[in-house]
């Protein structure tokens, strides 16, 4: 849908666009970005997100826009990535949460899991934590931050009156890496795992891999800084 609405606003003059990074279906992104290509100079900056804006569908808003130079590239440049994954539990929820709360119907405990969560924090083997990893894939990756805190971010007047929020933040995440820890916390929570399961899947002679990937819709990316 941008690279339509791109097309449409100008007016058919060549341009290509390259996304930071994708994210699963039903994933929300609160921040995204994209670089922009163009073989002709844009005179005015404020006007043309303006027209941007103006034309994009309803559920996508660009927040600005700035000049880079040709050594810039939005892949490989460095770069931290922030996701949030919210979730409630021990009751089925208003059907409109559905698309950025993750109901989990069973008890939870969330004491142990705030534990787990810290355990993902620092330089860890994540390969128990890639979907359908390879033998060749580079697994030893760096989490900054992770956290389990309750939700004060992502409210509305349907929510339940108490909801909870994984932060992660990092350089670089693998394919459903966000979803798998989420899912191994949740089964933490729930007793099918302890925090040594989580300690041990961290390890490079771990065997075991996690295999419940928390469902997409709770999900957001929240931010993309580039340094």
């Amino acid at each position: 849908m941008v690279d339509r609405t791109l097309n449409f606003i100008l007016e058919g003059k060549r341009f290509k666009s390259l996304v930071s990074g994708r994210t699963d279906a039903m994933v929300s992104a609160e921040n995204a970005a994209f670089e922009l290509f163009l073989y002709e100079p844009i005179e005015d900056l404020t006007s043309f997100l303006a027209l941007f804006n103006h034309n994009l569908p309803q559920d996508i808003r660009a927040t600005g826009i700035r000049e880079v130079d040709a050594k810039f590239n939005i892949i490989q440049h460095s770069k931290l990535k922030e996701y949030n994954y919210v979730f409630g539990y021990g009751d089925k929820f208003h059907p409109f949460c559905a698309p950025i709360l993750t109901t989990i119907l069973d008890d939870l405990d969330i004491e142990v899991m705030k534990e787990g969560a810290k355990l993902f924090e620092g330089e860890h083997y994540f390969k128990s934590y890639c979907y359908r990893p390879t033998d060749n894939g580079i697994y030893t990756r760096t989490i900054l931050l992770c956290e389990l805190i309750e939700n004060t971010k992502y409210t509305a007047n349907f929510f339940p009156e108490k909801t909870y929020m994984l932060r992660v933040k990092g350089k670089g995440f693998m394919r459903n890496q966000i979803r798998l820890m989420m899912g191994a916390l949740i089964d933490l929570g729930k007793g099918k795992l302890s925090l040594d399961d989580i300690k041990m899947s961290l390890t490079p002679d771990n065997t075991t891999r996690m295999e419940y990937i928390a469902p997409a819709s709770g999900l957001i990316l929240s931010k993309i800084d580039f340094e």
